[in-house]
């Protein structure tokens, strides 16, 4: 592990734990006949919610993707997976934004979640080698954009500012577990997916409300 790839890992953990995302692109945004649809407090509420889900989310694949850059040795994966994360960024940036006007808040345990995520992002890049690592980014992947269409079914018809942020995060999931799949990603033992399925499950439980 050289110095760089260190100091890069602790300032994007930094940057994700204690600064405002930024984001390079724009916002998604409904159109405009469906911009200003008003939303009760019953459903700002579980909009909220389901938008603190998306930001965890968020906040993880930065250090999934943070721990597999430090762990891995190729300079193409690393380029691929650094320009993977930086459109995590965008979607870090627009959940936080749209809880905000949602008027809610990120998860309070959002140091506990990037923790877990990075552990297992560094000890799939080391252990496992590239193609387990990028395994790992497929499977991830996966799940992330299933959940974004359970997503799509539950929040309030009225949320279409919510509703395009999700739509373009599911399709930018997309393109990067195709990514992972070119670059040669191995397939991930079935009980190590249920794993996956089993901590994704509790955390978007637990941070649904904290």
């Amino acid at each position: 592990m050289n110095s760089d790839a260190f100091i890069h890992a602790m300032d994007s953990a930094l940057r994700t734990l204690f600064a405002p995302a930024r984001s390079a692109r724009p916002m998604p945004l409904p159109p405009a006949q469906d911009a200003a649809l008003p939303l009760t407090d019953a459903e700002k509420r579980l909009s909220g919610a389901l938008m603190r889900v998306n930001h965890v989310g968020e906040v993880c694949a930065q250090a999934l993707y943070t721990g597999q850059l430090l762990a891995s040795q190729d300079p193409v994966l690393r380029r691929q997976l650094d320009a993977a994360c930086r459109e995590e960024t965008d979607h870090l940036a627009w959940t936080a934004e749209r809880l905000a006007q949602l008027g809610d808040r990120p998860s309070y345990l959002t140091p506990v979640w990037y923790a877990g995520a990075f552990a297992i992002g560094f000890a799939a890049g080391k252990l496992g080698g590239d193609r387990v690592s990028l395994g790992f980014v497929v499977e991830t992947e996966r799940q992330v954009e299933a959940h974004l269409a359970s997503h799509m079914d539950v929040l309030p018809a009225n949320d279409q500012a919510s509703r395009a942020i999700v739509k373009q995060m599911k399709s930018d999931e997309a393109a990067h577990a195709r990514m992972a799949e070119k670059a040669g990603a191995a397939d991930i033992p079935l009980p190590v997916r249920g794993l996956m399925q089993w901590a994704a499950k509790l955390m978007t439980t637990v941070a649904h409300r904290v």
